[in-house]
């Protein structure tokens, strides 16, 4: 009983790892993408320049997500108060840089 109890556990978590590292292969691969379409878009000569610049921070943006979530274990139990000040200092540090960036353009 004890054996056929541990066999079932086992393949659990065998199936846990494969779809696991399934999403690690599938946030890479999505951050290549993400890397060769900034690239792209800064070799393409007819995009104009503050799309390049919004996009490309969008990118990053959106990689900087991908990889918190997946490469850092925040989607795992028992990471609120790392995700929690993660999140609080960026942004607090967005606010900081909306708040130059306006002083900036106000002058």
């Amino acid at each position: 009983m004890a054996t056929k109890q541990s066999e079932t556990t086992m393949y659990i978590q065998k199936q846990q790892r494969k779809r696991e590292m399934q999403h690690y292969l599938v946030s890479f691969g999505l951050m290549i993408i993400f890397t060769l379409l900034a690239f792209g878009t800064v070799m393409i000569d007819g995009i104009p320049k503050h799309f390049t610049s919004f996009f490309i921070v969008t990118l990053a943006i959106v990689q900087v997500l991908f990889q918190l979530y997946y490469f850092m274990h925040l989607k795992d139990k028992d990471h609120g108060f790392p995700t929690l000040f993660i999140f609080s200092g960026a942004l607090v540090a967005f606010i900081t840089v909306l708040t130059f960036v306006s002083i900036v353009w106000i002058s």
